[in-house]
């Protein structure tokens, strides 16, 4: 007979932190060796269990199933009770920073970027929107890279720090929002994916140019392209 499976611990008024905390005291483990679990510092675990932290989206991130197998929870626990915290929270409703709006706005096609400009003063409009939109794309590719362990092992030895600092970088960028995106994650992430995107202001498809992920002399790969549908107001 096999193993039975962990009995779902959801309940009205269940949170991450309260979750997380009660099972690392049943299990008799420390912040630290759930933290070794999901491949991030221990600051990271000891901020959710405080609620200095809020938990992140579970399309965002790939601890909660890591956790979860740690500490032999009910398959969707973690994500059911970060989902409803997250919408309980709502949006952070922050604009975009003006300089980061205007760098989003130069890897756009300069002929729509001109058009786009003038409405720039609503920053509550459609570019923060478009904003999300090319986020998205960008945080979908991030969110994959988790899975290899090699070249983030290569770009943590490269920068100096550790792999579970590496991935902790990856997934802060990870719960970037238009209001909350900053100049570093245009640099790291953003400017060295993006090759360029535009946006068909009459039917509002949006299509992100990414950059090849390997590109050598003797090896050229080509740009992948996505295309997903934006509301843009006319």
């Amino acid at each position: 007979m096999g193993a039975m499976k962990p009995i779902s611990r959801v309940k009205p008024g269940m949170t991450v932190r309260r979750l997380l905390k009660e099972r690392l005291s049943e299990t008799e483990q420390s912040t630290a060796d759930l933290a070794e679990a999901a491949g991030v510092p221990p600051q990271y675990v000891s901020d959710l269990v405080s609620g200095r932290r809020q938990p992140p989206w579970p399309a965002r991130t790939d601890v909660y199933e890591k956790m979860t197998r740690f500490l032999r929870l009910g398959r969707n626990d973690l994500a059911a009770c970060a989902t409803a915290e997250r919408e309980l929270a709502g949006h952070d409703g922050l604009a975009p920073d003006s300089e980061v709006q205007a760098q989003v706005l130069e890897l756009c096609n300069s002929e729509t970027a001109n058009a786009l400009r003038p409405r720039a003063r609503d920053r509550h409009g459609e570019i923060p929107d478009l904003i999300g939109r090319v986020l998205s794309v960008v945080q979908s590719n991030a969110l994959r890279s988790l899975d290899a362990q090699i070249p983030l092992r290569l770009a943590a030895t490269r920068s100096g720090s550790t792999y579970a600092e590496m991935r902790m970088h990856v997934l802060e960028f990870l719960e970037a929002t238009p209001g909350t995106l900053t100049l570093e994650h245009l640099a790291d992430f953003v400017r060295p994916h993006v090759s360029h995107w535009d946006v068909d202001l009459d039917s509002g498809v949006l299509r992100v140019v990414l950059r090849p992920a390997i590109s050598t002399e003797r090896h050229v790969r080509r740009p992948m392209a996505r295309s997903i549908t934006a509301r843009v107001a006319r």
